[in-house]
């Protein structure tokens, strides 16, 4: 980068650090979605909750379906590339 373009940029930079930031937080979320652990222990707990009595048949049939559906969509995912899992995509750059 030349002296005048970094000279011309600089009013900028702030711009490009929270972009940054932005992209390593969007990247940290999706990491977290993506990992099973926390569904296998909400599945877990959720089976205490039952035999404890804390919960319904009802509602525990209601949730194990949500998060074995989840941790579906995560097995499914880790295969596939992001970009072709139907979902809405996140677009990098200026819009």
């Amino acid at each position: 980068m030349g002296l005048l373009s970094g000279l011309l940029g600089l009013p900028l930079a702030p711009l490009r650090g929270v972009g940054w930031v932005l992209e390593q937080v969007v990247q940290e979320a999706e990491r977290q979605y993506a990992d099973p652990a926390p569904v296998h222990r909400e599945l877990a707990e959720l089976e205490t909750d039952l035999l404890a009595g804390r919960i319904t048949e009802e509602e525990f049939s209601l949730r194990e379906d949500e998060l074995l559906d989840r941790l579906e969509q995560i097995t499914n995912g880790s295969r596939e590339d992001p970009a072709d899992s139907g979902g809405p995509a996140l677009q990098e750059g200026p819009q």
